[in-house]
Order: C-alpha cells, then sequence, then structure tokens
C-alpha cells in the first residue's frame, strides 16, 4: 500500500500587518517619494490606527491533494482551471505541485467602512478601504515568505502566486478553487470566507491564491527576492520599488529595434500623456517576456451630482519582439468604488457592467494599432455609453504606448 503524503497546512492570525508607508500611499494615488500632508495625513494615520486596534487579519495555505498539466489546463484536485499565462509558468518552471492560499483582511474593516459610506464620511471609508487593499498585499507577501521558508527546508521553490481576476485568469473560477480550499484536512481558516455568485469574495479585501512549487530550484530566487519591477523596463514608473535589471542577450542577438514607432502621432497632448504615465500606469514584465499594465481611471458620472469613480485597466501584452500584442483587456470598477452605482444607466441596464468588462478594442492587435485607431470622440465621464467607453480605452491605450515607446528610446540613447 501506497503510503499517504503528508501535505503541507498552515492557518495564521498575524499579532500585527507592516504596511510600508510608500505602498499605502502608492495604493491612494500619490506619486514615488509625495509626502502626504495636512488632512490627507491625518485620514491615513486615523486608518492605520483603527486597524491595529479592530482588524483581525489572517490566511490560510493548503497543499493540493493532486495538481497536473493537461491540454492548456492546470488541474488541482482534478478541478480544471484555465489561464495561459500562469500554466505556461507553471511548464516552464517544471512545476510539479501546488498551494492554495485565502487571506483576508477581515470583516472588521469591511463593516466599518461601510458604516462610514453610510454616515456620509467618504474620505474616512475612502482611506479606510485602501488601507484595507495594502493589508491583502502585506497579507500575501507574508504568506509567500512562510511557504518559502517551508519549501526551502523540503529542497523545493515556490513559484510567484497567482488569482483568479489576474490578466488572463478568469475571476468566475473563484467559486471553484474556493470550494477546493474549504475540503481541510487538519487545520481551520481563521475566519468566515465567501464567493458570490459574480466570483467576488466576501470580505472584499480578501484574495484566493495558487502558487506553484519546483524541485528545480537552481534555476530559481527565493519568493520574498523576486521583485516584479526588477523585470519591468519601464524606468518612469512613479511606483517602481526596485531597479530594472536589464537581462542579457540571448546568443549575442538584439531585441528588435523598434517594437514601437518612435515617431507616434497621438490623438492626446503629449504633456498629459506624460504625466498619465508616471501617475496612474503601473508595470509589471513576466516571467514570458509578457507585459502586464494597470491604468487607474478616475473621473465622475454625468448624473446624481457628478459623483466620481474609479475603474481599473489591465491590459496583458506580448513581448516586445512581437511588438507589444495586446493578449487581454479587463476594465473593472476599482477596489473600493461606489461611484459606479451611480451612473445614470446602472440600476435601468442590467447588462451595463457585463458590457464594460466585455470591451476589449484591438484585442489580438500589436500595440502600435492605436495610432491608427478611428474612435468617436467622448467627453462624458461615466460609462453608459459605447463611444465613451471606447474613448476611455483609446486613452488607457495610448498611455501605455507612450510609455513603452518613451522607455525604448531612452534605451536606445544609453
Amino acid at each position: 500500500m501506497r503510503p499517504v503524503r503528508e501535505l503541507f497546512e498552515l492557518a495564521a492570525t498575524p499579532a500585527t500587518v507592516d504596511v510600508a508607508p510608500e505602498e499605502y500611499a502608492r495604493l491612494l494615488g500619490y506619486p514615488r517619494g509625495y509626502l502626504i500632508e495636512g488632512r490627507a495625513r491625518e485620514l491615513a494615520e486615523w486608518a492605520r490606527s483603527w486597524y491595529a486596534e479592530h482588524g483581525r487579519p489572517w490566511f490560510y495555505a493548503r497543499q493540493a491533494e493532486s495538481f497536473t498539466l493537461r491540454d492548456g489546463v492546470f488541474c488541482i484536485n482534478a478541478a480544471p482551471f484555465r489561464s495561459t499565462r500562469l500554466r505556461e509558468t507553471l511548464q516552464q518552471a517544471e512545476a510539479h505541485d501546488a498551494i492554495l492560499v485565502a487571506l483576508s483582511a477581515g470583516p472588521e474593516l469591511e463593516d466599518e467602512a461601510h458604516r462610514r459610506w453610510k454616515s456620509d464620511e467618504p474620505d474616512t471609508y475612502f482611506f479606510l478601504e485602501m488601507y484595507g487593499s495594502a493589508v491583502v498585499e502585506d497579507l500575501i507577501t507574508l504568506a509567500g515568505a512562510r511557504l518559502c521558508d517551508w519549501a526551502e527546508r523540503q529542497g523545493l521553490a515556490v513559484l510567484p502566486h497567482a488569482s483568479p481576476g489576474y490578466a488572463d485568469w478568469d475571476v468566475a473560477e473563484q467559486p471553484r478553487l474556493l470550494e477546493i480550499l474549504r475540503g481541510t484536512r487538519h487545520a481551520t481558516p481563521p475566519s468566515q470566507l465567501d464567493v458570490l455568485d459574480s466570483g467576488m469574495l466576501r470580505p472584499r479585501k480578501s484574495l484566493l491564491a495558487v502558487f506553484g512549487l519546483t524541485r528545480h530550484t537552481e534555476h530559481l530566487r527565493r519568493l520574498t527576492d523576486l521583485v516584479p519591477c526588477e523585470n519591468c523596463a519601464f524606468g518612469p514608473c512613479a511606483y517602481r520599488r526596485a531597479p530594472y535589471r536589464r537581462s542579457a542577450r540571448k546568443n549575442g542577438q538584439s531585441p528588435s529595434a523598434h517594437p514601437l514607432d518612435p515617431n507616434a502621432v497621438y490623438s492626446v497632448n503629449r504633456k498629459a500623456l506624460d504625466r498619465w504615465s508616471r501617475e496612474r500606469l503601473s508595470l509589471r514584465g513576466c516571467a514570458d517576456g509578457s507585459l502586464e499594465a494597470i491604468f487607474r481611471y478616475d473621473g465622475t458620472t454625468c448624473t446624481n451630482m457628478g459623483r466620481p469613480l474609479a475603474f481599473d485597466y489591465t491590459v496583458h501584452l506580448g513581448s516586445p519582439a512581437d511588438g507589444y500584442p495586446i493578449r487581454s483587456q479587463r476594465c473593472v470598477p476599482a477596489p473600493g468604488d461606489a461611484g459606479h452605482m451611480h451612473m445614470c444607466q446602472y440600476r435601468e441596464d442590467p447588462g451595463l457592467m457585463t458590457a464594460i468588462t466585455a470591451d476589449q478594442p484591438l484585442h489580438g492587435q500589436p500595440l502600435d494599432a492605436v495610432l491608427a485607431w478611428q474612435r468617436e470622440p467622448s467627453a462624458a465621464g461615466c460609462y453608459c455609453e459605447g463611444a465613451s467607453r471606447q474613448h476611455k480605452w483609446g486613452l488607457v491605450l495610448e498611455t501605455l504606448h507612450y510609455a513603452l515607446a518613451h522607455n525604448q528610446q531612452t534605451q536606445e540613447s544609453e
């Protein structure tokens, strides 16, 4: 009889979380190095103090009973999941196993933020919401470090995590992943975590993640040393956390000299594109040479007294050598945003949010295609009409093109 292998499992409730001030400022939307002062600083310190007293963060990790890669999917406990990017990363690293992680900033933060919003305190609501997002980032880093410590003693290496909702991993697969996590062996997750029909988690400041495991440690660095910014070539990014380490040229070959048109003519003023690229855009290089971009759009509704709203645009681009083809696109309300619910069509048109997330203009085309894209101008701040959504996608893609082309020219001049 084959012996039953002992699977790794861990449930933890950290006594404290160590949210770095610069990380909190980044999530609040401030550029790198900006000194928060006045009322904003008061609110930031209040949110940190409130959570230190009332917050109940936790994370839970469990090794999968089985893990396989086949037919374009990866299977965890025989359940198939589809993420081309994650599957390719797992294949390249020759991963043989996986660890599932659930974590949350806790329901207390969400309840308090909701109470503040109902009490017409949007400032305290916003700063508490953003601190919750910072706590989630800190928790996934902490969980990764704990996994690395365990894996190193087993002669294994932990790969960077991925989650439903990232790049090309459909958030609709989140319920299936949570169902697997709930099948615990010994430990019990420190708190309740649920998933809505939309795939969103409750409490909202929560995360499900998958970490791959590989025996080929000689090819990988420890997760705690693997900073995505080191693989990102966008020099002027306002959110950079570590210097870019230019990868060595392979076999003496240099990359394509001009993957993007260096003489691009944009529909938007270059000064605006430069500012947006520094203040609203963040880029992350991937192991396969592709690139993930996140753009934060802040605007207001056209009615209901101009309520502020925020959307996050995620664009996954192929490699520079291929001309940065647009592999996937997604636009969703930013974490904590409630302004989108005040758009005039939000209640009248049940399909509005589906239409927003389904928009993928120029999908499959190289990024240069945005330069010739003819679209109807629209100054509307909301997302109710297709022309308005197309206009905003144009702003996002032109900002991304400008940022990468600018970096391309900077590298050529060095």
